[in-house]
């Protein structure tokens, strides 16, 4: 090691500069899994759903519930919060209550989400091989033979639905306490960010299982403020914060639908880049760089995601903005570049009511801001434009093999 001597060593600056842990306390208080004791401004939220759950603690059938409401606005931590007071309570009175959470959009199919059923009950089944029916017998099977109350979550919900075989599961799992004839109780918590989910599915499905309806409310900047100084008086060291940086992270994340995992993701990521930089404090200079790196993240995530078809609708639309100083453009417009696109890869295009549809998915997920415009006589239309940094989302299309020439032409 004589050789390096006078040689700077870029891992032990970064060990060393971890280990000063001079901005976090307990970092982790920011994540998105982590689950609070208090969960401020949800308390109607989480009465009302315990209240529905309440008679599992009496050995009894608790009722269905779906939580709706937009990103960030406390469904899944008002759910877990409430499972796992729940489960506590029946330990000390001796009853059997178990919860299952499972989220759906990251187990993807059917039979992966009854296999997470499965995991959560102690049953192990093999990765692939068998049906969604045959995992599913195993799961009554065993959950009759135990006994007790189980409280299935569902989180992303609508993600199952659109799955072939998707209703099918959801039929079969609010038809099974007929199979389980009394000997165990099975309840539904299905959790969703849209409001018009129920009227997709099946009449068959609807009707069991839509009994409880609770609807979130985005928060407002000084709830989110009050949020965010809870967690950070418990996530970072004293006196690292500048005064402005919890109120500007609330205003930044109520500009976008109360989003309270915004805020605390724009306070944790403001956090890291002080900590990194080795300042030694968190100033709303680190917020605003927070803001541009989670935006970057956020894109480059969603559009790696779509489906190749939903990709290169999204480029005709970048390709007709270019070209026409950044004015919106019409879905016929869109339609036609994005048949010169899938021509030039030999693809089969779609229908032009599949790309108003993919349209209506892009604006979903906060890509695509699209509207409906009349035309007079001529009808209406729907006209978009991209809402995100055009250059993240290039960068994202540009990282799929396929269209990847389609981005960055013949330097690719």
């Amino acid at each position: 090691m004589a050789g390096t001597r006078g040689v700077s060593d870029p891992l032990e600056d970064v060990f060393s500069k971890a280990l000063l842990r001079r901005i976090f306390r307990k970092r982790w208080v920011l994540l998105p899994d982590y689950v609070p004791d208090t969960l401020p401004h949800r308390e109607k939220e989480l009465r009302r759903l315990a209240e529905v759950l309440a008679p599992a603690l009496r050995g009894e059938k608790p009722g269905n519930a779906f939580l709706y409401g937009l990103t960030g606005t406390g469904k899944t931590a008002v759910a877990r919060h409430v499972l796992l007071r729940l489960e506590s309570r029946a330990r000390e009175i001796g009853v059997a209550v178990k919860g299952i959470y499972v989220n759906v959009r990251q187990r993807e199919t059917p039979y992966r989400v009854v296999a997470a059923i499965a995991e959560g009950i102690g049953l192990r089944v093999p990765f692939t091989g068998l049906s969604v029916g045959e995992v599913y017998e195993r799961v009554m099977k065993k959950v009759s033979r135990l006994g007790g109350v189980y409280i299935i979550v569902l989180d992303e919900i609508d993600f199952l639905s659109k799955r072939s075989g998707g209703q099918d599961l959801l039929y079969r799992l609010t038809r099974a306490n007929q199979d389980l004839g009394g000997r165990a109780w099975i309840s539904l918590v299905g959790i969703t960010n849209s409001l018009s989910f129920v009227e997709s599915l099946e009449p068959r499905v609807r009707s069991s299982l839509g009994e409880v309806e609770l609807v979130f409310q985005p928060y407002t900047a000084p709830q989110l403020r009050d949020i965010l100084e809870e967690r950070a008086r418990e996530a970072f060291n004293p006196g690292v914060l500048s005064e402005g940086v919890v109120p500007l992270c609330a205003a930044l994340a109520a500009r976008e639908h109360g989003d309270a995992r915004r805020a605390l993701d724009l306070l944790r990521v403001a956090g890291e880049i002080a900590e990194r930089r080795g300042d030694p404090m968190v100033t709303e200079e680190h917020v605003y760089a927070a803001r541009v790196e989670i935006e970057r993240d956020r894109v480059g995530e969603v559009v790696r995601g779509l489906p190749l078809h939903a990709k290169l609708v999204l480029l005709a639309i970048i390709r007709l903005q270019e070209s026409r100083g950044g004015r919106s453009v019409s879905t016929g417009e869109v339609y036609e570049e994005y048949k010169r696109l899938a021509a030039e890869l030999g693809l089969e295009h779609v229908t032009l009511r599949r790309v108003s549809g993919i349209l209506s998915e892009l604006d979903m997920l906060g890509i695509v801001r699209s509207r409906v415009v009349s035309r007079g006589r001529y009808g209406k239309t729907r006209e978009a434009v991209v809402d995100a940094d055009i250059n993240a989302v290039l960068e994202a299309l540009g990282d799929d093999p396929t269209i990847a020439r389609l981005v960055y032409g013949d330097e690719s």
